[in-house]
C-alpha cells in the first residue's frame, strides 16, 4: 500500500442524497475512516457500516488478533483495509501509529471514530486502582491523543468528522457503583462538546463533530444488568450502529440511543440549541442564546431524581453485572499450592 504522493484527497461533496428523516445524508465513499476499539462490538460492525458506503478503513485495536478478524470480514465487503496494533493510552503510541496511517495509506485521515471503551466492573471502593485508572485514560484520555494526532490536518483541508462515542450515562449518571465509568463518560462528553465549540468559534466550517450517546448496548460489556420493568432493554449492537450513522451521515452534533433517553437529559434541562454567529465590525460573536450545548442544571430537585432511579431499578440493576464481574475474576484467579 506504499503511495507514491502523500496529498490528501478530499472526497467530492457536490452530490448528497436523500435520506433520513428527509435530510440529505452526505457521500463519503473515498473517506479514509479510523475506527478506534475495531476488534470488536460497535467497532467492528462500524467498521463495516463505513465500508457498505465506499469508505476506505484504518483499524485501531489493543488486540491485534480480533482486529484482523475485523479486516478480514470489511475485506470481503470490497474495501481497502489498514490495520494496527495500538494501545490508545499511550500518547506516544498514538502518535507514532499516525504517522504509519499517512505513510500507509498516503494522505490524511479525513474521518475520527473514538469507539475504544473499557469497564471495570466492580464497586469504587473494591476497584484496584490502575483499573480506574485505564477506565479513565481508555474512555478519556485517549481521545487527546487521537484527535491532536488527526485534527490540525483536518483544519487545514477543512474537511472532517470527529465522532465521540461516548454514553447516556455521560449525561446523566443513574447507575451507581460505577463512579469511574460515568465520571469517564461525563470527561468524554465536555471534552467532545469543548472541541466542537473550539472549531466553531475558529470557524472551521468543514469539520463536522458528532457525540454520541447510547444507553446500555447487548455487546456483553454490561452482561447481566438489570433494569426494572424492561422499559430500555439493552439496544442490539446493529441498531446502535444504524442509528449512530444516520447521524453521522447528516453531520448531526448529538445522538441520543434510544430516543427515550432524550427525556432524562430534557428533565435535567440540559439545553440543546444550535450555535451560530454573528458578524458586527469584523468581530465573530458566539452569543449565549445560540449555544448548541453546555448549560445544565436541575429542573427536578434531587429527591426527585433519586426516586425515579429507585422506581426504575437504576439503583441497583448493575449489582447483579458487578456479582458476575467478581465471580469470574475469582475463577481465574490462580490456585497456589498449599
Amino acid at each position: 500500500d506504499d503511495p507514491e504522493t502523500s496529498s490528501t484527497v478530499i472526497p467530492s461533496c457536490s452530490s448528497k442524497k436523500a435520506g433520513i428523516h428527509g435530510r440529505h445524508t452526505k457521500p463519503i465513499d473515498g473517506e479514509l475512516v479510523l475506527i478506534t476499539g475495531a476488534g470488536g462490538g460497535l467497532g467492528r460492525l462500524f467498521a463495516q457500516e463505513f465500508a457498505k458506503h465506499g469508505a476506505e478503513v484504518v483499524l485501531w485495536d489493543v488486540d491485534g488478533g480480533a482486529n484482523e478478524q475485523t479486516a478480514k470480514l470489511v475485506r470481503e465487503m470490497g474495501v481497502k483495509v489498514h490495520t494496527y496494533t495500538v494501545d490508545v493510552t499511550s500518547r506516544e503510541e498514538v502518535y507514532r501509529c499516525a504517522e504509519l496511517v499517512r505513510r500507509d495509506a498516503g494522505r490524511d485521515v479525513t474521518m475520527l471514530v473514538n469507539n475504544a471503551g473499557v469497564v471495570a466492573g466492580k464497586r469504587m471502593l473494591d476497584c484496584p486502582d490502575e483499573l480506574m485508572e485505564r477506565t479513565m485514560k481508555v474512555n478519556c484520555h485517549a481521545l487527546f491523543w487521537t484527535v491532536k494526532a488527526f485534527l490540525p490536518q483536518m483544519k487545514a483541508q477543512n474537511h472532517g468528522h470527529i465522532v465521540t462515542i461516548a454514553s447516556v450515562l455521560g449525561l446523566f449518571s443513574t447507575f451507581p457503583r460505577y463512579d469511574d465509568y460515568c465520571a469517564s463518560k461525563f470527561a468524554a462528553v465536555g471534552f467532545h462538546e469543548s472541541l466542537a465549540h473550539e472549531l466553531l468559534a475558529e470557524e472551521v466550517e468543514g469539520v463536522k463533530t458528532t457525540l454520541v450517546c447510547p444507553y446500555i448496548v447487548n455487546t456483553g460489556m454490561f452482561e447481566g444488568c438489570k433494569i426494572r420493568y424492561m422499559l430500555l432493554p439493552p439496544l442490539e449492537p446493529q441498531y446502535c450502529v444504524e442509528q449512530a450513522m444516520n447521524a453521522i451521515l447528516i453531520d448531526q452534533p448529538l445522538v441520543c440511543i434510544p430516543r427515550l433517553t432524550y427525556l432524562p437529559v430534557i428533565s435535567r434541562a440540559y439545553v440543546l440549541c444550535h450555535l451560530g454567529r454573528q458578524r458586527h465590525e469584523g468581530v465573530t460573536q458566539v452569543h449565549l442564546h445560540s449555544l448548541r450545548s453546555a448549560f445544565s442544571f436541575r429542573l427536578l430537585p434531587w429527591e426527585a431524581n433519586v426516586v425515579t432511579y429507585r422506581f426504575m431499578g437504576s439503583d441497583r440493576c448493575m449489582y447483579p453485572f458487578i456479582d458476575a464481574m467478581s465471580s469470574q475474576a475469582s475463577r481465574q484467579r490462580p490456585v497456589q499450592a498449599a
